[in-house]
């Protein structure tokens, strides 16, 4: 029956053919002594089905091979460019060690002289609990929109204008205006393009060599679900908080979480693409003599049961998923996401027997994730004092403890297994389960980042406190800030540390860092700026802006650590509160540092999608005239 063939390939491509047609007549009948594939047209018409079926799952399963190839390039340019930021840094180590016995203290003198007025305010911190001074610098509050000046315009410099090095740079680094009407905020251009060729090397996958041709339509179809089979490891993978691709890649699994969700939805499309083609292909297209006995045979058919459960399952994960629904119900979405992905695991494993490896690679990825790592390994329970800010919609969460003594042997342990007992690094965040609280909140585990300085891992700090800074919400946050008013001790169980020192491995290799907060993205930037200024300052200028919505946020951090940053040598920047004056001009600000700069400048932004896009800009912007800038966007939320 097939020419050509060999026998065992013979009865694999039988077996294939099978199973994908286990709902038609044909199935019935293949060991019958009278068959329709006696006609010789209806088995060139099998033949052809056949080949195009084997020939969709070769192809489509090379996607995995591509995949792995770009995961090979990106590893190589993470850690060329970790090399090379190792050697900057080492440079700025150097000079600050050499120019540390000719160092000439500043005076109070020389620090009041170093800035001049309008309408913000330099912090001026004091140890003792004295009120801080406030002073205020260069900063406009025009009605200059920075969001509208040409990404690629000039301005006169005394600098040479970037080539096409910078131009490309600053075209990737540049954020497009949120969608209108829906008014959804989009990522960067070199996202988009990373997204778009993920897009596209599955469309060419899913299109390759397949015939255009109704009667062939269930190809077509089949190949769908075959595409959507291959990204299940990918997408499990993405959204891993235990995984290599953070020590690979140096991102961890929030910068990675839009990849994951582009990958979800492709998915999701995919099985839609599959499940409609399907039931096309029955209702419309399927040549008589291979057609099930009814409509009803055929939905209710185990296999096409099996499928319209998967199919359900992953749509309602989509669903769930979405931003609006995860701010509205974070609580269902956090229950949902790990319910439905069970579900639809087992549902993909008995409806498509092709798909099992795959599906274990994931359900592989799965557990170990959650329950070895984050439960067994990674989690650990303290006991926290709770209290209401100054605003009355903020909780701080405080917990202190010594280290546990490092086993130096363990080295590879302490990185991938170590708790939040043993320390943590700028920047990090945990999961916080409070049981206390009763109900559905026991089980639920929701992320902060850690605001307080860290204390490193395998460090010589002996003793370690963590605060965390929740804006309560609705749920799980406001249910915290009843409990917590005024204050109250309560036991956390905390999974984490998590997080990538990506951002800080930057600022460290640049002689001019800048780090801008907006409202709680305080807590990302600060522990950031601790850790340069206390033991990587001298001759690296640090700035921090930090924009406040009211001045009662001014309390999320204390006088006293902002007194230590500025006589550490930080320039502090906190203007009036938006609500009272409006925003800062941030592009005046960045640029009025970038034009004194010397030497490549790191910049780090956490805070609201305005800001974080403003920053981006403006900083596209000075790359683009030839400025070495080195951007990370920290965008909190899931």
């Amino acid at each position: 029956m097939l020419p050509g063939v060999s026998t065992g390939d013979r009865e694999q491509a039988l077996d294939v053919f099978r199973q994908s047609l286990r709902t038609s007549q044909l199935v019935s009948t293949f060991n019958n002594a009278s068959s329709p594939l006696d006609d010789p047209e209806n088995q060139e018409y099998i033949r052809d089905l056949i080949r195009y079926i084997l020939e969709g799952r070769t192809i489509v399963a090379s996607l995995n091979i591509v995949i792995l190839f770009v995961l090979f390039l990106l590893t190589i340019s993470h850690w060329s460019e970790r090399v090379v930021d190792r050697r900057k840094w080492a440079t700025i180590e150097r000079d600050i060690a050499s120019s540390a016995h000719n160092a000439v203290p500043e005076t109070a003198e020389d620090s009041e002289n170093a800035v001049s007025s309008s309408s913000s305010s330099t912090l001026e911190g004091s140890i003792s609990p004295q009120p801080i001074h406030l002073k205020s610098i260069h900063l406009n509050y025009g009605n200059t929109d920075a969001e509208r000046q040409p990404l690629l315009g000039s301005r006169p410099r005394p600098r040479p204008h970037g080539g096409v090095f910078s131009f490309l740079r600053s075209l990737l680094m540049y954020q497009p205006a949120p969608t209108p009407v829906i008014n959804r905020a989009l990522p960067s251009n070199g996202t988009t393009l990373v997204v778009t060729g993920y897009f596209g090397l599955n469309i060419f996958a899913h299109l390759y060599k397949l015939p255009f041709e109704a009667r062939h339509f269930f190809a077509f179809a089949d190949r769908a679900g075959f595409v959507f089979i291959v990204n299940l490891p990918l997408l499990y993978l993405l959204a891993a908080k235990n995984q290599p691709l953070k020590l690979l890649t140096g991102h961890s699994y929030e910068a990675l979480n839009i990849y994951h969700r582009r990958v979800g939805e492709w998915m999701c499309f995919e099985a839609l693409v599959h499940f409609a083609g399907m039931v096309t292909w029955r209702l419309c297209l399927e040549p008589e003599w291979l057609a099930t006995e009814s409509i009803w045979h055929y939905f209710t058919h185990p296999l096409v049961l099996e499928g319209i459960g998967a199919f359900a399952a992953y749509e309602l994960l989509y669903f769930t998923s979405l931003g609006s629904f995860r701010q509205r119900w974070y609580e269902l979405f956090l229950a949902s996401h790990v319910v439905l992905q069970i579900a639809a695991l087992v549902f993909v494993w008995f409806h498509f027997f092709t798909s099992r490896p795959y599906v274990l690679a994931a359900l592989a990825i799965f557990i170990s994730d959650r329950t070895i790592w984050r439960i067994g390994m990674k989690s650990a329970t303290v006991a926290a004092d709770v209290e209401t800010l100054a605003d009355g919609e903020t909780v701080l969460l405080s917990a202190s403890w010594d280290i546990p003594h490092a086993n130096t042997k363990r080295a590879l342990w302490r990185v991938f297994g170590q708790n939040i007992l043993h320390g943590w690094q700028p920047a990090d965040h945990v999961f916080i389960s409070v049981p206390s609280l009763g109900g559905s909140n026991a089980l639920q585990a929701h992320p902060f980042t850690i605001a307080s300085a860290a204390p490193g891992l395998g460090g010589i700090a002996t003793r370690a406190r963590l605060d965390l800074l929740i804006r309560a919400y609705s749920g799980f946050t406001s249910e915290l800030l009843r409990h917590a008013c005024p204050s109250s001790t309560v036991s956390v169980r905390m999974d984490g540390p998590y997080g990538s020192q990506d951002p800080l491995n930057a600022l460290r290799a640049s002689k001019t860092a800048v780090l801008i907060a907006g409202g709680s993205g305080i807590a990302v930037v600060f522990p950031l700026v601790w850790d340069l200024a206390m033991t990587h300052s001298g001759k690296r200028k640090i700035h921090l802006m930090w924009v406040i919505h009211c001045s009662s946020q001014q309390s999320w951090v204390s006088a006293e650590q902002l007194g230590e940053l500025r006589r550490a040598g930080v320039s502090i920047t906190i203007p009036p509160p938006t609500v009272e004056v409006g925003r800062p001009n941030i592009a005046s600000y960045i640029t009025d540092i970038t034009s004194t700069s010397v030497a490549d400048v790191g910049v780090v932004v956490s805070g609201p999608d305005g800001l974080n896009r403003t920053v981006r800009n403006t900083c596209a912007r000075e790359v683009r005239s030839g400025i070495d800038i080195d951007l990370r966007v920290e965008k909190f939320g899931w």
